[in-house]
């Protein structure tokens, strides 16, 4: 292994995320210098000293090996070009499963959310990833409970490629109760971290990981959110680096879903309510775009306006006659006229005796 993938690799053990001077430094002077100098602990780098007195970065390499985990640095072709796009990028990646990183995220969506989902953004989540995958994008999530663990579900259930991104080690599935998730993901997608295998999935690592969800992902969606969920913390690192935001809208009534309204209302998210609504939204202009909701269209609809307003005048059953039409639309007699016989070549309407009425409806047929 070169000094710099194994430097890296000490990195994601010895300093947390988002560590500004050590940013600085590696950015100065390289991993392979800033490990060199947080070991000798000058200055205010003596805090790592208890860190690199347990640092023993071959056996993390190993425990990482056993587990079917490798190391992915930002020279690697699979290295995730968004990631070196935004603020504090990692400085590596422990990557489990058989996908290539990079590939499986160029076109992915992250689809976020509250633990405690209700059973309707739990359906909601799942169906949104379902509907993606097969549309050819990857879901990316935290394998959290409730919307995330929905997310996951219903790629893998839809044959999709799905991405779980921990806030612990690769080898610590979190939460339990995901473990049986967590193992199918890494067998037919990918479980990837930023820190060292064996870490502990800490509160300021979940807040951390949040950025690596919305930074590789072309966009985020939020399923269901209240006031004070981890996942419009995902939503301020996404607008960060520049990335649309989906808000799934949910009953008022939901606290649930009040954070997603508050990010509606608030611009930062904009409304989607299906899985092309959200391509429409990440992907490329054009080549992505949808075309907007309309309500199923009925007869008469593209029908001009005079021709319309005569249609409403004609009864279904009794006939009416021209100058009972006439009164009825303030129009001229020849204009009523000549209306009356588009409609009826139309299939609209049928004279008798000098009379008009309505066809029904399941008899609209345009006529030669």
């Amino acid at each position: 292994m070169d000094a710099d993938r194994f430097a890296r690799a000490s990195l994601s053990r010895l300093v947390e995320a988002g560590d500004v001077e050590t940013g600085v430094l590696v950015g100065e002077v390289g991993a392979v210098e800033a490990v060199d100098r947080i070991r000798a602990g000058a200055g205010s780098l003596h805090r790592f000293a208890a860190r690199v007195a347990a640092l023993d970065t071959d056996r993390d390499l190993d425990v990482a090996a056993k587990v079917g985990a490798r190391l992915v640095v930002p020279d690697d072709d699979e290295w995730p070009e968004r990631l070196s796009q935004i603020p504090s990028p990692p400085w590596c990646l422990w990557v489990r499963g058989h996908l290539d990183l990079a590939e499986s995220v160029e076109r992915s969506v992250a689809v976020v959310g509250s633990r405690a989902a209700t059973t309707y953004g739990a359906q909601v989540a799942a169906d949104l990833a379902a509907g993606l995958v097969q549309r050819g994008w990857a879901v990316v999530s935290g394998a959290a409970f409730g919307i995330d663990a929905s997310a996951h579900r219903g790629a893998l259930a839809a044959g999709g490629t799905t991405v779980a991104v921990l806030a612990g080690g690769v080898d610590r599935p979190y939460p339990v109760g995901n473990a049986d998730l967590l193992a199918r993901i890494a067998q037919e997608g990918l479980v990837v971290s930023e820190v060292a295998p064996g870490s502990a999935p800490m509160r300021s690592r979940f807040l951390s990981r949040n950025r690596l969800i919305a930074g590789m992902t072309r966009g985020t969606v939020v399923v269901e959110a209240d006031l004070r969920s981890g996942s419009r913390n995902t939503v301020k690192h996404a607008i960060e680096a520049g990335r649309p935001v989906g808000a799934v809208p949910g009953p008022i009534t939901s606290m649930t879903s009040s954070g997603c309204h508050q990010e509606i209302r608030d611009q930062r998210a904009v409304l989607v309510t299906s899985a092309a609504e959200i391509v429409d939204l990440v992907g490329d202009i054009g080549d992505d775009a949808c075309e907007p909701a309309r309500g199923p269209a009925q007869p008469g609809d593209e029908l001009p306006p005079v021709d319309a307003a005569v249609l409403e005048a004609v009864p279904f059953r009794a006939g009416v006659t021209l100058d009972a039409l006439v009164l009825a639309t303030a129009l001229a007699p020849l204009i009523v006229r000549a209306a009356l016989g588009r409609l009826e070549r139309a299939g609209f309407v049928a004279e008798t005796t000098g009379t008009w009425r309505k066809r029904p409806r399941n008899r609209h047929q345009p006529q030669d």
